[in-house]
């Protein structure tokens, strides 16, 4: 079969055809500059989630942690007060790497757990002193949550609140490291092919695959490409989308920022902070965001309708926020670089167009309050990969390529509805201001809540999607019922669709790792086994559960590894979990049933091949799921395997977003 073409070689771009060639898949790669030719932009930075992360260093990039800073901590202050401070945990993968599980009790979406990493927030556990003259003397007040509640980040109601627990830190490294990381990835693959200089000016499809054609460039030849697949992720002014006549609707400018790259010495070395209301700029708020070598981010958020900021006036802010922070007293600072920008949030009406997809700003902008858009064309890219592999390799349903832009879409839409939501509340002046703060309950902690979650990736902001409502996972329980046979996936439990808790395993052969270490080949088949950690493997190959399992996942209709763990949050022993490579759990099941387990693989690969439902267009700007589609085909299990009660079925319908069309 011909490669994949992905056009874009930005981090989306890369991300995607490194995935595609773990899977083992050919790669053409087009772009229309030349990495030698761009510029370096120390103020252009990414956050990643520990997932996302984790991601990046499985496809190559071995230096992504070293290339980033790890924050200790999370500071929201707003004026003097400080309203929240989040503790990170230093090494969070650590304890991971101990075979074996980390306990249930305060495990998120798990039975007995919090829903708060680390258990229940309250107070400062092991600060102490520590907050005493923080900074520039701002005041902590509070000792807790005050107003009672407790629910996203942090406590709401009408006084100071604080959040405090260890979770993982959230990596911050420059977009240019990033790049450069995965470039080398990239670099001298035996399955890339690279063309630097093209410009694509014509797309045509047929039944078996794609042409694109492309102009000559200083490098580039007048060619034409084919491939099986095209992925647009050549940025917000897709020349893919526009080519697919693809409309890209959404809202301008819904926010301002100007930023620095800074090297200073700020008082807390290794915290992030994001100030509110500081003084003389009221509705406003400024972050500070460590990066390696002493380096700091700084952004100021602009009032609508100001005008662009000049040098001077930049200089002007750069010293009045760096004296507030530090006593009165300017620190010695270097500019390396800084800008100004507009946040744009934009959605394509249609991710997938045939055998064309869009992936990253190709396919959404996104970006206020501190939201991600890069880590989401990351995860974009994690989604269709093994997606478009499956197909590669083994032909593919309608429901399986169609579920791309259901999954995605709609989970960037619901990030892009959340900051449609809060916008008005956080960036508005002036007499509704003081409205706001008379009619509403304790705004505040609200609203550093938002703040925070945004930032730190949690929440509807920024949290690790669910695919709960995609055609590949199971319908979600109801009254309390199961939606699957085992009682891990309950109300309480993991739901089908949601991410998978990243423990220890061990293989056939005895080579443990961690469960994302094995992410992104084919799908995960983990037994939970309490004891196996003490043996060598073969004692336990030919025990239990082991050679039926074993047999069974061999007949699989999707190619899948059987893996072992000494237990999982929630789960009982001889639980057995099938997981996507992308690390969304399809079901969980207690004990080897084949039927069944076939039939949730098949579920997982939408069905067989010739599953062809409908493609609906997606009803408005921010939809989170097609219209209604045909419910897959019953599974059929191969001979051998017997049918039973608890074969699974996809949902019937998909729900449509709520935003009004602007």
């Amino acid at each position: 079969m011909d490669p994949v073409i992905v056009a874009g070689a930005g981090p989306t771009g890369l991300t995607l055809a490194l995935c595609l060639i773990r899977h083992e898949v050919p790669v053409i790669l087009l772009d229309e500059g030349n990495p030698a030719d761009v510029e370096p932009h120390p103020e252009r930075t990414v956050v990643l989630r520990p997932g996302t992360a984790g991601l990046l260093a499985r496809l190559g990039y071995r230096k992504v942690h070293t290339d980033a800073a790890r924050w200790t901590a999370w500071r929201t202050l707003r004026r003097r007060q400080e309203m929240q401070y989040v503790h990170f945990t230093p090494e969070p993968e650590s304890a991971a790497r101990a075979f074996g599980s980390r306990s249930a009790a305060g495990m998120p979406g798990f039975p007995g757990s919090t829903g708060f990493p680390g258990g229940v927030p309250g107070g400062v556990p092991g600060q102490g002193a520590a907050f005493e003259g923080r900074g520039a003397g701002f005041e902590r007040r509070g000792t807790g949550f005050e107003g009672g509640g407790a629910g996203g980040s942090g406590g709401r109601g009408d006084g100071p609140a604080e959040a405090s627990w260890d979770e993982p830190s959230p990596l911050h490294l420059s977009q240019d490291r990033l790049r450069h990381g995965l470039l080398a990835a990239v670099d001298g693959h035996e399955l890339l092919t690279v063309a630097y200089g093209a410009r694509i000016d014509a797309v045509e499809q047929d039944e078996r695959g794609v042409n694109v054609h492309t102009r000559p460039g200083e490098d580039t030849p007048d060619t034409w490409w084919r491939g099986a697949f095209l992925v647009g992720c050549d940025g917000p002014r897709s020349t893919v989308r526009k080519l697919l006549d693809i409309r890209f609707p959404g809202r301008t400018a819904v926010d301002r920022y100007a930023v620095a790259a800074l090297r200073t010495a700020l008082p807390d070395p290794g915290v992030a902070l994001l100030h509110r209301d500081p003084s003389g700029a009221r509705g406003t708020e400024v972050t500070a965001r460590p990066l390696p070598r002493g380096v700091w981010r700084v952004d100021w958020s602009l009032r609508a309708g100001t005008p662009p900021l000049t040098a001077d006036a930049l200089v002007s802010r750069i010293r009045g926020t760096l004296a507030g922070w530090c006593a009165g007293t300017v620190p010695p600072y270097e500019l390396l670089g800084s800008a100004e920008y507009a946040v744009h949030q934009r959605l394509a009406r249609r991710w997938r167009n045939g055998r064309a997809f869009l992936a990253g700003d190709a396919a959404h902008l996104l970006g206020a309050l501190g939201t991600q858009g890069l880590e989401e064309g990351l995860r974009d890219a994690d989604n269709l990969a093994w997606k478009l592999a499956l197909a590669w390799h083994q032909g593919a349903s309608e429901t399986l390529l169609d579920s791309y832009e259901s999954e995605r879409r709609g989970a960037v839409g619901a990030r892009l509805r959340a900051a449609d939501q809060a916008l008005p509340l956080l960036r508005t002046d002036g007499a509704w201001h003081s409205l706001r703060h008379s009619v509403l309950s304790g705004p505040a902690g609200r609203h550093a809540e938002l703040l925070t979650d945004g930032h730190l990736g949690r929440g509807l902001l920024g949290a690790p999607p669910a695919y709960q409502r995609s055609p590949l996972s199971l319908a979600a329980a109801r009254d309390g019922g199961r939606s699957g046979a085992s009682p891990l996936v309950t109300p309480r439990g993991s739901a089908s669709g949601t991410l998978v808790d990243d423990v220890a395993v061990i293989d056939l052969t005895g080579e443990r790792a961690l469960l994302s270490d094995r992410l992104g080949r084919g799908l995960l088949v983990l037994l939970v086994a309490p004891g196996t950690g003490v043996w060598e493997s073969r004692h336990w190959l030919t025990a239990g559960l082991m050679p039926q399992l074993s047999a069974a996942v061999a007949a699989l209709p999707a190619p899948a590894e059987l893996l072992i763990t000494e237990s999982y949050p929630g789960a009982t022993a001889h639980t057995v979990l099938l997981v996507r490579p992308d690390g969304h759990l399809v079901a969980a099941m207690t004990g080897c049933r084949p039927a069944e387990l076939y039939a949730y693989a098949d579920l997982a690969r939408g069905g067989p091949p010739h599953a062809t439902p409908p493609t609906p267009e997606p009803p408005d700007q921010y939809a989170t799921a097609p219209e209604p589609y045909d419910p897959a085909p019953t599974p059929t299990a191969p001979e051998g395997f017997s049918t039973t009660p608890n074969t699974p079925t996809p949902h019937a319908e998909q729900e449509h977003g709520g935003s009004r069309r602007r």
